[in-house]
């Protein structure tokens, strides 16, 4: 009974369907394929706004490509400790930048907030003897399954532009926070101050593409030669153009957020006082003590987390987690002693 991550959960139909529909021969390679010509469309109707999009096929290379077009080599990124850009992307956004430096700042539950990041950053005199911080990445939902509300999001990009910042979000469970808020998609990025978006699909029923969105399309213009030069510009990018179609217009998206946040709003129910973090997501972090080893015994897999010895554990629920895995595991957090 897998808990481990979302990353390793199946293909939904709807995205494997469309990569079977698009196994044709087309006229054009790389961008000039009609599904490709189509995903500034899909995405500009889904956010309610003009946008330029571009697929890629990671979460990484997503995060990577957004900052180095908004950061330049002897620049900054603003970003909280716990954030995946800093801890799970093995130094990828500082190698797209060319040097571009991660500046750490603390908040409750992974979540920045503008108190938080004017004290991380106090000690910056902006002079040429240190780096210059050009942009703000928030990260929804945040690492520890908590999510940013759209005038959290304001508040925090209000910051950064009246400071001459960018504003970066890495949405790699992004359906997720969306289906927790059930607010339009451009309520938390665009009208918020957001400026280009990691769009995950991946986590949430996808299988080999993820979305990089810029809501302001001027900042995209170097993006094909960056996206080009980092291997990220597939001659059948059809078939990772039709998966992104297919996942948003299909409602694939928010079918499949709302399965996997209802199964961990289920086993935080059962966790009670065990929880670590408020489960706003689909990520449940619980304080099982020394139940590990009894846990695994019964066949669950997590990862323990937190500093070791710390007893804390995260559970993650997929798109297709089964019904009975779920009612096990809450039924074991209930016997925990």
């Amino acid at each position: 009974m897998r808990f481990l991550s979302d990353n390793a959960a199946s293909v939904c139909p709807e995205v494997m369907e469309a990569v079977v529909a698009a196994n044709v021969a087309t006229d054009s390679a790389y961008d000039g394929d009609p599904w490709s010509k189509r995903l500034d469309d899909t995405f500009s109707d889904f956010f309610g706004t003009r946008c330029r999009v571009f697929a890629v096929s990671s979460g990484t290379a997503a995060n990577s490509l957004a900052l180095a077009s908004l950061v330049p080599p002897f620049g900054a990124i603003v970003c909280h400790r716990e954030a995946h850009i800093e801890v799970d992307e093995c130094g990828a956004p500082e190698f797209f930048t060319g040097g571009a430096k991660l500046l750490l700042c603390d908040g409750d539950h992974a979540k920045l907030t503008p108190e938080s990041v004017a004290t991380g950053t106090a000690a910056m005199r902006g002079d040429v003897h240190q780096v210059q911080i050009r942009a703000l990445s928030l990260t929804q939902a945040t690492e520890y399954g908590t999510v940013y509300s759209p005038d959290e999001v304001a508040a925090l990009a209000g910051m950064a532009k009246s400071r001459g910042w960018r504003v970066h979000m890495d949405g790699a469970r992004f359906s997720n926070a969306l289906v927790h808020l059930g607010c339009h998609p451009g309520d938390v990025t665009w009208r918020a101050g957001v400026e280009v978006l990691s769009f995950g699909a991946i986590k949430n029923g996808g299988m080999s593409a993820e979305a990089l969105v810029f809501f302001d399309e001027s900042l995209a213009e170097d993006l094909p030669f960056r996206r080009k030069r980092a291997g990220q510009m597939p001659s059948k990018g059809r078939f990772n153009a039709a998966q992104l179609i297919a996942y948003v217009e299909s409602g694939a998206w928010q079918r499949n957020a709302a399965a996997s946040n209802g199964g961990a709003r289920r086993l935080a129910a059962a966790a009670g006082a065990r929880l670590t973090h408020p489960v706003e997501a689909n990520e449940v972090f619980v304080d099982i003590g020394s139940n590990g080893d009894r846990l695994r015994a019964q066949g669950f897999n997590f990862y323990d987390w937190g500093a070791a010895g710390s007893g804390e554990a995260r559970f993650v629920v997929s798109w297709d987690q089964r019904e009975e895995e779920i009612t096990a595991l809450a039924a074991a957090f209930a016997a925990l002693e």
